[in-house]
């Protein structure tokens, strides 16, 4: 199923969760009036009528409440669940030899998928191994790992559970996700609010006129009941939306991978040491069991599992696999607890601050179709697994370091919109003080020379990973940021291609991971009413990519026949690109098949001539970015330009 597909199929298995939601509170309503009741059979008709209406009223308040509270506790996105378990940030320029492994493993992956690199937590002082994936869109995203998937995973186990975990960031699972936890939230509460109530407040008189127990005390005893009927259903529930996707996220790890031998390995060590992939912490265990790359915490049932059985999905990854090699593992592990970087240094695998610079990748592409293209869309293969860690090695450790900083990701972006013209610059420097401060404009200047000899398809990486410190800044600042990004690109009276997609991409980031929530949802228009801006961006994409005016219009001609077969529509590129500003919300809005249709006119506009140049590459990335179908390279670092 591509990512489109995906898209789709989401919102029916959104449905399902809302339908087994309700389902779980009718039954926990009607089981709450039922304990009531029978308890209070005693009572007159009238009375007991009064008292279940009361009681029905609070039980769905108290689940409403506790639902709604915790939706918007997690409105900010994969942070804020993160942070909720007790996560702590990783600084994206350490030097501690596990995190830098684990940044350089992200970053490699992020740049591979065209998508800003996710926020990165650990647990630290969890010995089990476990990692999980939250957020509602890319640019939100934050990925957490256990200290102790740090400590035991090779690197290659450990880019099989990152690439697990990008599966769930690249098919959208991270929405539902968050939203299962604010549903089930308000289940699990009802348990809760009854044992607080009983010890605090339901040691109340019995009522003395008809001899029935307290209202407050009978109410607090039913939540404390349902509690755990609560619970049951938050199991299934959970397991009921999970499991099948973590087959698919362990197939999507293998395709990114190339080889199973990553993910087999770091399955094989949940299994046989003795932590396994268990939390300590039982309270974030259950909240985030369904997210967890492993089962967090014990099932009394399969019934409840929120994972395929473990055995199984080792057996899936290694057919020859026989449960009694786990004994010998655990035999192994028992006198010598598996470590991960000395592993690494075996197989040759060096411990280095940030990965060495090599060539920078060359622009070409293999011959492809615009359908090819968009089946990677969310995706990945092994070829672009390749292209992200050229890219990532092709940067200079000194920029990538640079862009992780807090205090210099903000200069890097805007050095690298800095004209070479010595007028020019003088007015852009002045502009960025009188926005940020000389102090920013100085730190500015001074990176000039670190990125002045970036080639183009190194440019937006830069941004990819800025991007996780630079939107944790206040909104204001990014307001002003934003602001400043196209003062700068427009100073010299004329917008380039490149100028464009780093100033809209920003913009795209930031916009998604300042109200995550409101940007996570697939549209549902059709191309009715959305035609004026597919034509203007085609057009664009047709002139971007042609001299030729005559040429032009015929990669433009082949791109429309792709989304209007019968309608003939005139070629007229818009005189400016930031023209095109005003087409993408609309476009956004396209339910999944027809913006795949769309994509597929973008690509056959870029391929018509046969030549893929940077410029047109970049700008369909761009499109596709905020669009929310992260797409690719279309670039091979190894292939030439002709396509």
């Amino acid at each position: 199923m591509n990512f489109f597909e995906q898209q789709r199929a989401a919102r029916g298995t959104t449905l399902r969760l809302v339908l087994l939601f309700a389902t779980a509170v009718f039954a926990i309503v009607v089981a709450v009036d039922a304990v009531v009741f029978v308890v209070n059979r005693p009572r007159s008709l009238s009375s007991l009528a009064g008292l279940l209406i009361f009681v029905t009223v609070v039980t769905v308040l108290i689940i409403t409440g506790g639902t709604v509270s915790k939706t918007i506790a997690l409105r900010s996105g994969g942070s804020a669940v993160a942070l909720s378990v007790g996560a702590v940030p990783v600084d994206l320029t350490t030097s501690d030899p596990n995190l830098r492994r684990y940044v350089n493993v992200v970053q490699e992956m992020s740049l591979a998928a065209g998508v800003p690199v996710p926020r990165l937590f650990v647990l630290e002082s969890e010995p089990g191994i476990n990692a999980f994936a939250a957020g509602f869109t890319t640019a939100d995203a934050a990925i957490t790992v256990t200290g102790g998937a740090l400590a035991q995973l090779n690197r290659d186990e450990l880019q099989g559970v990152i690439g697990h975990e990008f599966s769930h960031i690249l098919n959208g699972d991270m929405r539902l996700n968050i939203r299962l936890i604010g549903l089930l939230n308000g289940i699990l509460l009802l348990g809760l609010v009854g044992l607080r109530v009983l010890a605090f407040g339901g040691g109340g008189r019995s009522n003395d006129r008809g001899g029935g127990a307290s209202p407050i005390l009978l109410v607090a005893l039913a939540m404390l009941i349902l509690g755990f009927v609560g619970q049951f259903f938050a199991g299934l529930i959970k397991a009921a939306v999970s499991r099948q996707r973590e087959w698919l996220a362990d197939a999507s790890s293998v395709q990114f991978t190339r080889q199973t031998t990553g993910l087999e390995g770091a399955l094989k060590k949940i299994a046989g040491l003795p932590t396994g992939s268990t939390l300590r912490d039982a309270r974030s265990a259950q909240e985030v069991s369904h997210m967890l790359f492993g089962e967090g915490g014990r099932s009394f049932s399969q019934l409840f599992a929120t994972h395929p059985p473990l055995l199984k999905r080792i057996a899936a990854l290694d057919p020859a696999f026989q449960p009694a090699q786990i004994a010998g593992l655990e035999e192994k592990w028992a006198q010598q607890p598996p470590d991960g970087l000395a592993e690494d240094a075996q197989r040759g695998f060096a411990a280095t601050p940030l990965t060495a610079q090599a060539a920078p990748p060359r622009p070409g592409s293999a011959r492809v179709t615009p359908a090819q293209v968009s089946a990677r869309v969310g995706t990945l293969t092994p070829q672009d697994l390749d292209h992200g860690a050229a890219v990532a090695a092709s940067l200079p450790p000194r920029v990538r370091q640079l862009a992780g900083q807090p205090s210099t990701a903000v200069p890097i972006l805007l050095a690298l919109l800095i004209d070479d013209d010595p007028q020019v610059r003088a007015a852009q420097l002045a502009t960025v003080s009188s926005a940020f401060g000389a102090a920013t404009a100085t730190a500015t200047e001074a990176l000039l020379t670190d990125v002045a000899s970036l080639p183009e398809l190194l440019r937006l990486p830069v941004v990819s990973i800025a991007m996780p410190v630079v939107v944790a800044r206040p909104r204001e600042q990014l307001q002003r940021l934003l602001t400043v990004l196209d003062a700068l690109a427009q100073a010299d009276g004329r917008i380039t291609v490149l100028e464009y997609c780093l100033t809209r991409l920003v913009a795209g980031y930031v916009v998604d991971a300042t109200s995550p929530a409101r940007r996570a949802q697939p549209g549902r228009r059709d191309l009715a009413g959305t035609g004026d801006a597919a034509v203007a961006v085609l057009a664009a994409l047709a002139a971007a990519g042609n001299t030729d005016p005559a040429k032009a219009e015929h990669a433009f001609t082949t791109a429309v026949a792709h989304l209007f077969p019968t309608s003939k529509v005139a070629y007229a590129p818009p005189a400016v690109l930031p023209a095109l500003d005003a087409a993408w919300p609309v476009l956004d809005a396209l339910d999944p098949r027809t913006k795949q249709r769309f994509v597929e006119a973008m690509v056959a506009a870029v391929l018509d001539d046969g030549v893929l140049a940077p410029a047109e590459a970049e700008l369909v990335r761009t499109a596709c970015a905020l669009l929310h179908c992260p797409l690719p390279a279309l670039l091979d670092p190894a292939a030439s330009r002709s396509l």
